[in-house]
């Protein structure tokens, strides 16, 4: 019984040696897969020469058809005003980096000139947080004002995330009172909220089902490693005196 035992234990040794190298992959990769994802300013690819892109959905939550509806309509608002417009979508940013601070560094890179930012307006959205920015040049500032654009990054594109995360009404609501403003007609102002009973649903996202499944498998491997040599340990120790006796 006594060799049995200890053969028992050597074994559990060496499950624990295989068992806790793939637990600690296993942490590391829940750590570190999700910022894998982050999105920096220099991942962003430079304007074409003829500045004819007008979204950029790295987020990829616009459908194709609004997408193209608010392209046609950005290009045509800088046809006809010289004022443009870009949106960008991110999936999420990188470590240290806000939405304003993002947008910024974006700014400058694509207008690094003050004349060349002045007829410009930029506005952004980080879809993991819906963290929004706007920034605006010299000249669109004339049409519209940092109250409007505040408004618009908040109020028009924010109200039908808060909603059920409705981006492409978002950025259909968002292009259309951009475009109306910078067209030199009074601003439509943020759409009306209605108001809502809201009922909390109880049941989790795929995501969180997948996470927590993973959770779950971790600590598992992590009690298993700890108890079962003890345990095993502890038998040893009971039964050894009655043998030796």
């Amino acid at each position: 019984m006594k060799q049995l035992l200890k053969q028992l234990f050597s074994s559990q040794r060496y499950l624990i040696r295989l068992i806790l190298p793939l637990v600690v992959m296993m942490m590391a990769a829940s750590l570190f897969a999700a910022p894998s994802f982050a999105t920096g300013v220099y991942q962003i690819p430079d304007l074409p020469a003829d500045n004819s892109t007008w979204v950029v959905d790295q987020g990829d939550v616009i459908s194709r058809l609004n997408e193209g509806k608010i392209s046609s309509a950005f290009a045509d608002l800088a046809k006809q005003t010289g004022n443009e417009v870009r949106i960008v979508t991110i999936r999420r940013l990188d470590y240290g980096e806000t939405p304003q601070t993002f947008t910024k560094g974006l700014f400058e890179k694509w207008f690094p000139t003050p004349e060349a930012q002045a007829n410009q307006a930029l506005l952004v959205i980080d879809t993991v947080t819906n963290g929004t920015a706007i920034i605006t040049g010299d000249k669109v500032k004339l049409l519209l004002t940092d109250a409007i654009a505040e408004s618009v990054a908040s109020d028009t594109l924010s109200t039908p995330l808060r909603n059920g995360n409705k981006y492409n009404q978002a950025f259909l609501d968002a292009s259309d009172r951009l475009v109306t403003v910078l067209s030199g007609k009074p601003d439509p102002g943020p759409p009306e909220i209605a108001e809502t009973v809201q009922v909390e649903g109880t049941f989790k996202k795929a995501e969180e089902t997948d996470q927590g499944n993973a959770t779950v498998w971790v600590v598992g491997l992590l009690i298993a490693a700890t108890v079962i040599p003890m345990a095993t340990y502890y038998i040893y120790l009971a039964v050894q005196p009655s043998n030796e006796s």
